[in-house]
């Protein structure tokens, strides 16, 4: 996005060139100054000693009263406080001053409008709506740029941000500013604009209905004048294809709607200002619409459905016998903690719970890894987690036997939809399907007797169809079979308790688009997810042990 700068001289006898900023108080209490023009303005007034000054006259709906220190809008009558400041150093010029400088040029009074680029309806928007503005009150009006003059000219400028919204700080005489759009489009003034007016005896600021206010240009429109304007052009711009624009506003950056986008084109370029539209890219969940005669079986893999039931588990062995398959006794310990009980191996176990069968002093090393422990602290850890004949190190996390999860009942279906993903357009894709009902915890789960939630499903789930994606594929369903893919805790993304939520096996859901790191292009996710299954403990050999 391109958008002009500018810097601007003013007199040493005018408010900058004193050292004076006017400033407002928002809502959070803090202090926003005004807009360098605006508080020329007010200065002006308040060195000639006027009780207050409308600020109407150069676009603004607002009064500031020096008796009382505040600003009154004049259409609400709310009131807030102002002060000036006294303390900003500005630097000063010596000698002949530049020729002031505004990009892009003003054309001359006479110039003719430039002819649009295209007869697209954007351009052709564009010049409709400054012929309009031009009909509506602005006359042979031009961009001024400003003239370093002894007596610094009043332009109109753009309406007071919204309350808590920061306005462009002026801090030097000679500055440099990034105008926004409105401020840019206040520029434009006409010939004969009135000059600040603060005849009369008057001795407090009028109201809010003194008389018809003729209609505004653009230099002149507030708040309400360019929210209408917008509204009326919305549907113009929606039936005219108006992309989307990526606009930063006071909470960061994020897409708005082609109405805005299309209303912030026009009124940069009815303000002289060039305009370039972005199209963002948008979040593509779902593949185009399929057809039932257009879903394919997957090679390999029979069936197109897997439904899991609450499984209860393994019983007939106790704790002590499942441990003794993986451990070797240990007849002196090292010197070292028991990362479980983090006791010395050498002293007896420090678990404090209920005290299973077995003695407090012995101690077993794992047969693969070669961790030690308590075997009193194994049986424990054992006895908290889900009793399925597996165990896993605490320290390094190898699993012995095969682990089983929690997950509720539910159901997963799976086949190739004929669509390629972002970055494999040499395949189709394949579409995971899966569903859980809400229900009641069992006693596996963290509150057992309790009601759960299932938001989000069924959830849309894809995989390339290549060699490497059905191999995922396999391995997914060894996961759903073992219920591994989903647990019941509390969401990361929304903070609700008692919900389903991913367990650890990262699953991607956009189709089309990767704006939330869920999507493809992934050069990595294969081989990514192929690591979480083999630390869930399914890798190829699980497959074989699945068959037999």
């Amino acid at each position: 996005t391109i958008r002009p700068v500018r810097r601007s001289y003013y007199d040493p006898s005018s408010a900058p060139g004193k050292g004076v900023v006017w400033e407002w108080e928002n809502d959070s209490g803090s202090w926003t100054p005004y807009d360098m023009d605006v508080g020329i303005t007010i200065q002006r007034a308040y060195e000639k000693q006027h009780p207050w000054v409308d600020l109407s006259t150069i676009g603004f709906c607002y009064i500031i009263d020096f008796a009382t220190m505040g600003q009154i809008n004049r259409q609400t009558q709310r009131k807030r406080r102002v002060r000036r400041r006294l303390d900003m150093v500005y630097p000063l010029v010596s000698g002949t001053l530049p020729k002031s400088q505004s990009w892009p040029a003003s054309p001359g009074p006479a110039a003719a409008p430039p002819a649009p680029a295209c007869a697209c309806p954007q351009c052709l928007l564009v010049m409709s709506v400054k012929a309009a503005v031009s009909a509506g009150g602005l006359g042979a009006s031009t961009l001024q740029p400003r003239k370093a003059t002894p007596a610094p000219p009043v332009a109109p400028k753009a309406p007071v941000p919204a309350p808590g919204a920061k306005v462009p700080d002026g801090t030097a005489a000679a500055r440099g500013s990034l105008k926004p759009l409105a401020s840019q489009g206040g520029r434009r003034q006409a010939a004969s604009t009135p000059t600040l007016s603060s005849a009369g005896p008057a001795t407090s600021p009028p109201g809010a209905g003194n008389g018809k206010v003729a209609r505004p240009g653009l230099g002149t429109l507030n708040r309400s004048h360019l929210q209408r304007l917008a509204i009326a052009q919305s549907r113009v711009l929606i039936a005219s294809g108006v992309p989307t624009v990526p606009v930063k506003n006071l909470n960061g950056s994020s897409p708005v709607n082609p109405a805005l986008a299309g209303i912030t084109g026009i009124l940069m370029s009815a303000a002289g200002l060039p305009v370039c539209l972005t199209r963002p890219p948008k979040l593509v969940l779902h593949p185009p619409p399929v057809s039932k005669s257009e879903i394919q079986a997957i090679p390999g893999i029979s069936h197109s459905c897997r439904k899991t039931t609450k499984k209860q588990a393994k019983k007939g062995k106790a704790p002590e016998e499942v441990l003794k398959k993986y451990l070797q006794k240990v007849r002196h310990p090292p010197d070292e903690d028991c990362t479980i009980c983090m006791e010395r191996l050498s002293a007896p176990s420090g678990y404090k719970g209920p005290q299973p069968a077995i003695k407090p002093d012995l101690v077993g090393k794992l047969a693969k890894c070669g961790h030690i422990f308590h075997l009193h602290c194994l049986v424990a850890m054992y006895n908290n987690g889900n009793k399925d004949g597996s165990l896993q190190c605490p320290t390094c996390k190898t699993i012995y036997g095969v682990k089983t999860g929690t997950q509720p009942p539910g159901k997963m279906e799976y086949h190739i939809i004929p669509h390629a993903l972002p970055g494999h357009s040499d395949c189709k894709t394949i579409r995971i399907i899966y569903n859980i009902p809400p229900g009641v915890q069992g006693p596996e789960h963290p509150n057992p007797g309790k009601s759960f939630t299932a938001r989000g499903f069924p959830r849309h789930c894809y995989l390339p169809d290549s060699e490497k994606g059905r191999k995922v594929l396999k391995l997914l369903l060894v996961a759903w079979d073992r219920r591994l893919i989903f647990a019941i805790g509390t969401s990361s993304t929304t903070g609700e308790s008692d919900t389903v939520i991913w367990n650890e096996i990262h699953h991607k859901t956009e189709f089309g688009s990767n704006l939330t790191g869920h999507g493809y292009p992934d050069i990595n996710y294969l081989d990514n997810v192929l690591a979480e299954l083999a630390a869930q403990g399914i890798t190829e050999e699980s497959l074989a042990q699945e068959k037999d």
